[in-house]
């Protein structure tokens, strides 16, 4: 019989670097689940990728016992990566931070084309656009 789901939680973790410190083990104490377990098998998993900061969906079951997946780096922190930036503008649209080439804009757009609400990798482009506009960063 399938495990009966209690709860999903959503977190959004450094690479390697999840701790029992929030938000981690408040989120995960709350629903009394094996905190040091999930932070271990986090930093297992995404070890390879430390410096990146990765978003995890955790699922609760109601036996105590979890499962989670792990996405892929949100855009911003992918178009900050790519323009080797710690951040994005501090008023966007007034001040520009970077350009992103149109080829690291479908770079981005293929890597994480799976997390994105888009059919089609023009679509995608799109919303990579919009993100690196909404951070202060030109595309062409």
């Amino acid at each position: 019989m399938a495990k009966k789901v209690k709860t999903i939680i959503k977190l959004t973790i450094p690479a390697g670097e999840a701790t029992p410190a929030p938000p981690v083990g408040p989120a995960l104490g709350q629903h009394g689940l094996p905190i040091m377990e999930f932070v271990k098998a986090f930093n297992e998993k995404t070890a390879s990728q430390k410096g990146t900061v990765i978003p995890a969906v955790i699922t609760v079951y109601e036996d105590r016992t979890f499962s989670f997946i792990i996405k892929k780096p949100p855009v911003a922190e992918m178009i900050k990566k790519a323009l080797k930036k710690e951040k994005g503008s501090q008023k966007p649209g007034k001040e520009m931070v970077g350009t992103l080439t149109k080829s690291q804009a479908e770079e981005i757009a293929k890597a994480k084309m799976e997390d994105l609400n888009a059919d089609t990798l023009e679509a995608a482009v799109k919303i990579v656009a919009g993100t690196a506009r909404s951070m202060g960063v030109d595309i062409n």
